[in-house]
Parts: structure tokens; C-alpha cells; sequence
């Protein structure tokens, strides 16, 4: 089976007063975050990470597009409610409306080509957003303390989904740093997983191969076989020979 190239999508974006510049480091710039255990969990399962940046055109986007075998829309800051229709409300988080728009691109154009996806915690919201959906903006008590790598409440998967069968289980415990969900959901979108509390955790597309949502950062649990079963499984997919021959007949 060769090796798939899967892209990984940050919009975190740190602006130079809001961490410490090293003297021998680059002059203080905008610059683009993306933790280490996203790109850590794909060459885990077998596939070769590359950071996707937000892009300006689309097509920039399909260039992209024509050279990965899937995709991976990663966490990170909250996406502007005008995007799905909204006026900001009072607890909105900072956000990048132009970097929101350039991965909801994104998403769209990786849909039409079929694409694996899996999109983690922020990148479920995108998901959502670029099917036509709508987020609840604020969910206070939502976000753990403890770090990453510590599960702190359960979560209920639909028996027979591709979610189940794919990380073994109905019930898994998972990790929580949001503080946004789905509100109304996006066309050709279903709810798989649901927490104690009925707020959706996990969803796929009806209509593609490969398309997951997870709100929770699974990249961060890797020590628990079914969240490592989820990445083996999307790198898999990702390495279908029909992906691969897609794209070199694109070359």
C-alpha cells in the first residue's frame, strides 16, 4: 500500500505580542500554530503529514487538492458567525473571517473531489459551516483544565455507524476544549455521537466514501486504541489505490 500525503489544515494565527520573540528567532511576525500531535498522529498510522496554510484563491486550493490523498481540518479558534448567518454574540472568541472563509473553501472543494476527511473539534464546526449549518456560539463549563491527554467525560456513538465500527465501541471517553457545537446541522450531515448532555459530538457525511467529525481532540488520545483506530483507519482510506491513481492521473 504507498504512503498517502495528507494535509493538515491550521488556522491558529499568533500575533508577535502574544509570545515571547528569541533573540536569535525571526523578527516578530503573524505566524501560524499547528500542534505537534496532529502531524505526530497521521506518521503514527502510516501516512505523511504536510501543514495546509489558509490560501487566498481557489486555485491555489485545487492545486493543493490534486496532490493530497485527504484531508485533516485541525482545531483551533472560533469561526465568525456571519459565516453561518449570525450577528456575534457578547462570548464569541477572536476571530479570522478570512481565514474562516478560505478553509470553508476548502472543505467544499475537498468534498466535490471526495476526499477522506477528518475533522477534529474546530474543523467539525467547518465541516458543519460549509454544509449550511449553524453553531451554538457559546457552551460555558465546556472547556477541560486538565491537559489534553486526560479524557474527562463519556460519549455515546450510534451503533452501526462508520464511527462505531471503526474505533470499536459505542462508549469511549474523550477530552474537551470547546466551547462552540452544532446547532442546526448541515445538509448531508448525520449525528453519530452524542455526549451526557445530548450536544453532538461526532457526525459523517451521507453522501461521501470517508467524512468524519469528531469534537473532541483525538490527535491528543493516542494512547487509547479506538482513538488510534480512527487515524489508522482515515490514513487507510486515505491510501486506497483509487485515491492514488486519482491523483496521478491529475499530475
Amino acid at each position: 500500500m504507498a504512503v498517502p500525503l495528507i494535509g493538515i489544515t491550521t488556522s491558529e494565527l499568533r500575533n508577535p505580542r502574544e509570545h515571547v520573540n528569541r533573540p536569535e528567532s525571526e523578527p516578530p511576525m503573524r505566524e501560524l500554530a499547528l500542534g505537534l500531535t496532529y502531524p505526530q498522529a497521521i506518521a503514527r498510522a502510516g501516512g505523511v503529514p504536510v501543514v495546509i496554510p489558509p490560501f487566498t484563491s481557489d486555485e491555489s486550493i485545487a492545486a493543493l487538492l490534486e496532490r493530497v490523498d485527504g484531508v485533516c481540518l485541525a482545531g483551533g479558534p472560533d469561526i465568525h458567525p456571519s459565516l453561518y448567518g449570525q450577528e456575534p454574540s457578547d462570548a464569541l472568541g477572536p476571530t479570522e473571517p478570512a481565514l474562516d472563509g478560505s478553509e470553508i473553501a476548502l472543505t467544499r472543494m475537498a468534498l466535490d473531489r471526495d476526499l477522506p476527511l477528518l475533522c477534529i473539534c474546530r474543523g467539525l464546526q467547518v465541516l458543519n459551516v460549509a454544509r449550511g449549518g449553524t453553531l451554538i456560539q457559546d457552551l460555558p463549563g465546556h472547556r477541560q483544565t486538565e491537559p489534553g491527554r486526560l479524557p474527562t467525560h463519556s460519549v455515546r456513538l450510534e451503533a452501526g455507524s462508520r464511527l462505531a465500527e471503526t474505533m470499536g465501541t459505542t462508549e469511549l471517553e474523550v477530552n474537551s476544549f470547546h466551547h462552540q457545537a452544532i446547532d442546526v446541522l448541515g445538509d448531508r450531515l448525520r449525528p453519530t455521537g452524542w455526549s451526557e448532555d445530548g450536544l453532538i459530538e461526532a457526525i459523517e457525511a451521507t453522501d461521501r466514501d470517508f467524512v468524519i467529525g469528531v469534537q473532541w481532540h483525538a490527535e491528543g488520545l493516542l494512547d487509547a486504541v479506538e482513538q488510534h483506530a480512527l487515524f489508522d483507519a482515515f490514513t487507510a482510506e486515505c491510501a486506497r489505490p483509487r485515491r492514488r491513481t486519482r491523483r496521478s492521473r491529475a499530475a
